[in-house]
């Protein structure tokens, strides 16, 4: 396994948010250890965001030999035009530090989500999510059964934190 593809809800109701992070930094660190060097992430609010921080720091701070590629559904401007001035900034400091960007398309349409999941999951080995089974009907939830029936490693991190 070396590529690993991040999906989750966008609100996180966690009691112990210091705890999932902990957890989610030893998880990667776990798979860049098997092996995993390539990580995708979606650019949402929420897990998204907390994964790609992750990804970041651990580059960063433990100078892991690791790449960031986000695989956005469609243009920045299109997927930050309701999020509060806050998750723009963070989003787009994102943006400057990802070592590439996909897009799968240019406008928001009822399909760019759907695809951006199944292309995420295309170029993965192995997937790490934040999946609520009560809340199937997500796009996290979509994002898991194509990870399921690719029949690649799935790591939930819900039932965990």
């Amino acid at each position: 396994m070396t590529s690993v593809c991040f999906t989750g809800h966008r609100k996180i109701e966690c009691a112990d948010m210091y705890g999932l992070k902990t957890l989610l930094d030893s998880t990667i660190c776990g798979l860049v250890k098997r092996g995993v060097t390539d990580f995708y992430c979606g650019g949402a609010l929420g897990f998204d965001t907390m994964c790609a921080h992750m990804v970041l720091y651990l580059k960063k701070r433990k100078a892991l030999d690791i790449k960031l590629h986000l695989i956005l559904p469609c243009s920045n401007e299109e997927q930050t035009k309701n999020w509060s001035y806050s998750d723009k900034q963070e989003f787009y400091g994102i943006l400057m530090a990802a070592d590439d960007i996909e897009y799968i398309g240019s406008q928001y349409t009822k399909e760019c989500m759907k695809k951006r999941n199944a292309r995420m999951v295309e170029l993965a080995d192995g997937c790490v999510c934040y999946y609520d089974e009560s809340l199937a009907r997500s796009g996290t939830g979509q994002t898991v059964r194509m990870a399921n029936a690719k029949g690649i490693e799935v790591i939930n991190l819900f039932n965990m934190a």
